[in-house]
């Protein structure tokens, strides 16, 4: 192999200079320049003796160059490729690759990158999680124009469908800008083996998924005049007072559809899932409402399709804390219990 963990390298379009700090496979390294990492092919970066022994001059003596005044010096140009175009906040898998018994090459682990291709700099939370189980978490910031590492996973574990979830702030505050804005990557097996087929026969380096093109704008709450309201008959109450009319949260609630339903045998399979999510968000809205410290929702085993959906929605929510499903001996693992946060 030409390069190895350690060497000095230039990258042959910018003409800076870098280190090789991975293998990646037989053509591409992970280099770094200036703090920055970022994957390069081989035939994109040279050693840097090689310039400078090109350059050198093969007569010592040399002929006297003319004096150049101020006013002489022409005005440096500026290049284009100087001028950096906002494309959004993308989440970036980079393939480390080895070879098989067979000699083929496979690819061993993902580098998980965050990179802002934007001129803002943002705080971040990340957590990825297997299964909906959390596996790794992460606070810091993103630069402008920068790639952010944030860890490596191995290529068997993309048989648990991992997810990507991001919360991003501004680094500097705008009233104009969201407080926050939230974005999620999910990726199945079979996702992830037709891109890395596609990477493979379309030489690109890297898989992508964008996460947001604009940091999203604020969203002003709609007000409505309360006295007009009342006058028009509606019931018109303190927000400290509301708990009190609300209808009772409950502390279990059992989604299976003989429990909502007398007639359900004749809905098709979406059908009952829809209704079941409806029911779902009515109670556990109701238990937010009433503050109250937790939640269990039984949904079957079955296929899991309902549960994973619940699952999903539990991940966007700033007001769980946490939730688990596991053995009960009321339920089997037929439930899940929800904690939330005030």
């Amino acid at each position: 192999m030409k390069y190895q963990v350690g060497d000095k390298i230039l990258v042959l379009h910018s003409n800076e200079e870098g280190e090789v700090i991975e293998i990646l496979s037989e053509k591409m390294v992970m280099i770094e320049v200036r703090g920055v990492k970022f994957p390069a092919y081989m035939d994109q970066i040279d050693f840097p003796y090689f310039k400078r022994f090109t350059e050198k001059k093969l007569f010592p003596s040399e002929p006297k160059k003319a004096k150049v005044y101020i006013d002489q010096v022409p005005k440096e140009k500026i290049r284009k490729n100087e001028v950096k175009v906002a494309e959004g906040v993308w989440l970036s898998l980079i393939p480390k690759f080895s070879l098989d018994d067979f000699n083929d090459e496979v690819v061993e682990l993902f580098k998980i990158f965050l990179v802002n291709k934007t001129d803002k700099a943002y705080k971040f939370t990340y957590k990825q999680s297997f299964l909906g189980d959390p596996e790794f978490e992460l606070k810091n910031e993103a630069s402008p124009f920068h790639d952010f590492y944030l860890h490596d996973i191995n290529f068997g574990d993309f048989n648990d469908s991992p997810s990507f979830s991001f919360e991003f702030s501004l680094l500097v505050p705008d009233k104009k800008k969201a407080e926050y804005f939230e974005s999620t990557v999910k990726i199945k097996p079979k996702q992830i083996f037709k891109q890395v087929e596609e990477m493979k026969e379309k030489n690109h380096p890297n898989i992508s998924y964008k996460l947001f093109d604009e940091y999203p704008v604020r969203v002003e709450e709609e007000r409505f005049e309360l006295s007009g309201l009342a006058a028009k008959g509606f019931k018109v109450y303190e927000a400290k007072k509301a708990r009190q009319h609300m209808e009772p949260a409950r502390s279990v609630v059992d989604l299976h559809m003989e429990k909502l339903s007398d007639d359900w045998k004749h809905m098709s399979n979406q059908e009952i899932l829809d209704m079941q999510l409806r029911e779902f968000d009515k109670w556990y809205d109701l238990a937010v409402g009433h503050l109250q410290p937790s939640l269990i929702v039984i949904h079957g085993v079955g296929s899991g399709r309902l549960r994973d959906e619940i699952h999903d929605i539990l991940k966007t929510r700033r007001e769980v804390k946490t939730f688990v499903n596991q053995y009960d001996p009321r339920f089997g693992y037929g439930a899940t219990e929800i904690f939330f946060q005030y």
